[in-house]
């Protein structure tokens, strides 16, 4: 079964460009030129990927990006006209998973399709285990609090497996760069700090007094959950 493609940009060029090269690599494309047009999209079509522009009519991308992470954990990768420190710095924490600059290649932009959707997929996916109240489902790559999932983006998600596969064990940036790799490090090195502060927000983990995720000043961060002895097989 393809892959299906939802692409909400008011430029109607780009979006015929990107709807023939993506279709002839096999892809289902959807295309929308505004928000609203783009969230009846979303909603009828159910993609596996949004590629959602900045700078729109109606709402901008910010404010899009935020409303569809109310309810929805699809990849988005963000265009940006600018490509400025801040504005992907300001996606990042509204959970966007990658950004590309306008004007771009149409085939870097697939290849950091391809990147977004493989960690989506990556890991193992067996086995459910518990740490207090959080409960990590690899097999559904879901996390739960007090067994309600909690909505987190593809990188949160990944950080998260990362670090509670190496409980105790201290991960630099560099490291969980490498797992988060879809973000473009030689931009900005707040992508890391950014993206654990949403993670421990929606996980309810205070980083004052941590349960989960401590951080090691100038280094990184360690997985201080303690995993109940009764939890399933493998890890996260």
């Amino acid at each position: 079964m393809s892959r299906k493609v939802l692409i909400i940009d008011d430029d109607p060029k780009l979006n015929r460009l990107l709807t023939e090269f993506l279709s002839g690599l096999g892809y289902t494309v959807h295309a929308a030129l505004s928000p609203s047009e783009g969230f009846n999209k979303l909603r009828r079509h159910r993609p596996d990927i949004l590629i959602l522009d900045v700078m729109l009519p109606e709402m901008n991308g910010f404010d899009v990006c935020r409303k569809i992470r109310l309810d929805s954990n699809i990849p988005i990768v963000m265009l940006t006209a600018r490509g400025e420190p801040m504005e992907r710095i300001l996606g990042l924490e509204l959970g966007a998973d990658d950004y590309l600059p306008k004007p771009f290649e149409p085939r870097e932009l697939v290849a950091r399709m391809q990147a977004v959707m493989r960690r989506q997929q990556s890991g193992p996916r067996e086995g459910q285990h518990t740490f207090g109240r959080l409960s990590i489902d690899s097999k559904r790559r879901i996390a739960l609090i007090d067994g309600l999932p909690v909505e987190l983006t593809t990188n949160e998600y990944t950080a998260l497996s990362l670090l509670a596969r190496h409980p105790g064990e201290v991960l630099d940036r560099d490291r969980i760069l490498q797992e988060l790799r879809g973000i473009d490090s030689d931009a900005f090195n707040r992508s890391v700090d950014i993206t654990m502060s949403r993670l421990r927000q929606k996980l309810g983990d205070n980083p004052k007094s941590p349960t989960y995720i401590k951080t090691v000043w100038g280094t990184g961060y360690v997985f201080i959950g303690k995993e109940k002895p009764d939890a399933e097989s493998t890890r996260p």
